[in-house]
């Protein structure tokens, strides 16, 4: 039995994610088709990295543009291999979802003529004989009205039949008599939302690849639903390595605290993954053998360890574990160390650096490309800001640096070292600086924050 107010057509039943991904991704565009991008983007008939080793004792890294390029590819290739079917969701459960069936009004809105203010329905013209009888919203059908007559109506309740005009309680007055007078022109149809004056019964009011916002539920619930028919949260699983990281209270004898396990999972659910288990791991190769080997979600996260140093294990255990590296090292600072690997046809791992703000530079160029895809969520549209203030670039590699929007210029902040969260806890977006850095009033594009974009992603659960 179907569920009320739910989407059973053939769109929902024969649409699968990857025809909503297409859907989506025609009308906004991939990151690697945007012009920022395109000049250093990864053909599809370019070579695996791993295809090309590097020369002995030199690190081969892959331009910044060019890795999240790579990351939305995997995705695609992942959504291709798991074939998932929508999944029909209740309205509470839906938000940051994306939908796989469109949005078809179940009924008019409104499905009767209502009153749009507080007053009278009036028949007729003035004076009118105001009846002792009320109407209020949500009640049965009220008497009709006769020429002549008036009755006090609230807003949103259902209009008496033969009603002239609605006239605001601001605009008219009573005489001695009781008789009702209106002291402006009063026209027919006057403050009356007429039945479907949004949308008649089976008007598109949404279409496929639709990310469900407040609004969007709203609109929904108005439209007669209760569930939607969307693409399924990505699973995430992220693993905290390390064995100095302290869960609370003060650092001390050489143990810090854990920023990045407070800091990843409200991150990655904004970004439109499902956390389904934050876990420490000890610096212990076969502990994360085991944890990552028995992960069961679509993307698995690490944090550290993706170095050459004596506990950095993360390197050694793809090779045990068979999975293909995708990225090895991205040319970008902070973050250099970050890394993406395929560990089996439809799960990825994304290894974060240590270093708070590295991992936050890896979260953005690897993990968000890889969520957005698997999420089916639409594009971010780039865009760029002037500079306010000039900013020391790297000889080779990008970087990525926090800024605050003001008016319709990008302030650089301070504390932008790759260990410290200062900066990017104060800022609004990222600024991408090109390889040799950037003059005062440079244009430079801008990756929005999730809480500062005004858009799904300030809401965290």
């Amino acid at each position: 039995m179907t569920p009320p107010g739910s989407r059973t057509g053939e769109d929902a039943e024969d649409l699968d994610v990857e025809e909503v991904l297409a859907l989506v991704n025609d009308s906004n565009g991939s990151y690697a088709s945007r012009p920022a991008a395109r000049s250093e983007a990864l053909s599809t008939s370019t070579p695996r990295q791993q295809d090309t080793p590097a020369p002995p004792g030199r690190h081969r890294a892959t331009p910044w543009p060019e890795a999240r390029a790579v990351a939305e590819r995997a995705a695609r290739d992942a959504v291709r291999a798991a074939r998932r079917t929508p999944v029909c969701v209740p309205l509470g459960d839906a938000l940051g979802l994306t939908l796989a069936a469109p949005l078809d009004a179940l009924t008019d809105l409104p499905s009767f003529d209502t009153s749009a203010m507080d007053g009278w329905a009036v028949a007729g013209p003035a004076p009118w004989a105001v009846r002792d009888d009320g109407v209020l919203a949500g009640h049965a059908g009220p008497e009709r009205l006769g020429d002549g007559e008036a009755v006090p109506i609230a807003t949103g309740a259902r209009i008496p039949q033969d009603t002239s005009a609605v006239l605001r309680t601001e605009h008219g007055r009573t005489d001695d008599k009781g008789r009702l007078y209106a002291t402006r022109d009063v026209t027919t149809g006057q403050d009356i939302r007429p039945r479907g004056q949004e949308c008649r019964t089976g008007d598109q009011l949404l279409p496929v690849g639709t990310l469900v916002t407040p609004a969007v539920l709203g609109l929904a619930a108005a439209a007669g639903y209760d569930t939607l028919t969307a693409v399924a949260r990505p699973r995430a699983e992220v693993l905290v390595l390390g064995d100095e990281l302290l869960t609370e209270g003060l650092p001390h004898d050489g143990l810090i605290r854990d920023a990045l396990g407070p800091m990843l999972p409200p991150w990655l659910r904004a970004l439109g993954a499902e956390v389904t288990a934050v876990r420490r791991v000890r610096d212990d190769a076969d502990a994360l053998h085991e944890a990552i080997g028995t992960s069961e979600a679509d993307i698995v996260v690490t944090t550290g360890g993706t170095a050459a140093g004596p506990v950095d294990h993360v390197h050694p255990t793809l090779r045990r574990l068979g999975a293909e590296l995708l990225v090895d090292g991205v040319k970008v600072r902070p973050g250099h160390p970050m890394l993406l690997a395929r560990t089996a046809e439809t799960q990825h791992l994304v290894g974060l650096p240590g270093n708070p703000l590295a991992a936050v530079s890896g979260l953005l160029t690897l993990a968000e490309p890889l969520l957005r895809i698997l999420a089916a969520r639409p594009a971010p549209e780039a865009y760029t800001l002037a500079l306010r203030d000039g900013v020391q670039g790297h000889p080779h590699d990008t970087r990525l640096v926090p800024v605050a929007l003001r008016g319709d210029n990008a302030v650089p902040l301070h504390y932008n070292g790759p260990a410290m969260l200062r900066g990017i806890a104060a800022a609004d977006a990222l600024a991408v600086v090109p390889p040799g850095g950037a003059r005062p009033g440079q244009e430079a594009e801008l990756l929005d924050l999730p809480w500062a974009s005004g858009g799904i992603g300030v809401c965290f659960t």
